[in-house]
């Protein structure tokens, strides 16, 4: 783990991302010792701090960093973690942030092969996800949402939970974004109001280019003719149940892992 670039440096309790999640994250996986999505997280990484006034970082330093915590890994998972920084008490920004930068590696997490193959269990959130349209779609640090709704169950064999905001509209799941196939044709829910628009979702938007981004109620997502959930570290996860609803596993998610095979990641044994 670097902090601002050293391996010995720490986070100052008044860092303005641990006081009030003032700053935003990716998380990116390596795999052979590269990142297909690197392009898209620094994307939205901008993206991101344009949206919260923060200033953007150096992308050629974050790439060394990645490279020098992952000393010579060929698959981990790097999280770029950057806040504000330090301020004056209270919620009004500083006029010049100077902003703290962390970045650590981590093993690409046990993903099992049959998850890929034959579908996961997924079931439906009570929490619901509030609208706030200038943050959406952006990755900040305040999660608290995901972690009350990812603490609602602990069946292990539950892998993902689906979330739907104060209208009963399918958002995403607590870790991942949500596909489905609705009277034959691709679709996914809009992330303009709540919900983290993910780099493998915009890779797949790209991909598949008939593929339909809307509103989706609850209702029509339980008529769905299949259903899977899509994120940078997982890659593309078929739901073979859904609160007791059985769906089958179709072309569309086959199709969709095919992409994320293409990209060079491993581990989709589908």
């Amino acid at each position: 783990m670097l902090v601002n670039g050293r391996a010995d440096a720490c986070v100052s309790a008044l860092d303005r991302g641990l006081l009030y999640g003032d700053g935003l994250f990716e998380t990116i996986r390596f795999t052979r010792g590269a990142a297909p999505l690197w392009t898209r997280h620094m994307r939205r990484l901008g993206e991101g701090c344009a949206r919260l006034g923060m200033p953007p970082p150096e992308t050629v330093q974050l790439a060394d960093e990645a490279r020098r915590v992952l000393a010579g890994a060929d698959d981990a998972v790097v999280r770029i973690t950057l806040t504000r920084g330090q301020g004056e008490r209270g919620y009004a920004p500083p006029a010049s942030p100077r902003t703290t930068r962390i970045v650590a590696a981590h093993p690409v997490p046990a993903i099992p092969a049959d998850w890929y193959r034959h579908g996961i269990r997924v079931r439906s959130c009570g929490l619901r996800l509030a609208p706030q349209p200038h943050l959406a779609g952006i990755k900040h640090l305040n999660r608290l949402e995901q972690v009350l709704a990812r603490a609602e169950w602990s069946d292990v064999d539950v892998v993902e939970g689906l979330m739907f905001d104060h209208g009963d509209h399918l958002i995403s799941a607590t870790a991942a974004n949500v596909f489905g196939v609705q009277d034959g044709a691709l679709v996914t829910p809009a992330l303009d109001r709540c919900g983290v628009a993910g780099v493998l979702r915009a890779e797949l938007l790209q991909a598949f280019p008939q593929a339909v981004v809307k509103a989706i109620e609850r209702d029509e997502a339980m008529r769905m003719d299949e259903i899977f959930v899509c994120s940078s570290v997982r890659g593309v996860l078929p739901v073979r149940e859904w609160d007791g609803l059985v769906l089958r596993i179709g072309d569309a998610a086959r199709a969709a892992q095919a992409h994320w095979r293409s990209l060079g990641f491993a581990g989709d044994e589908a």
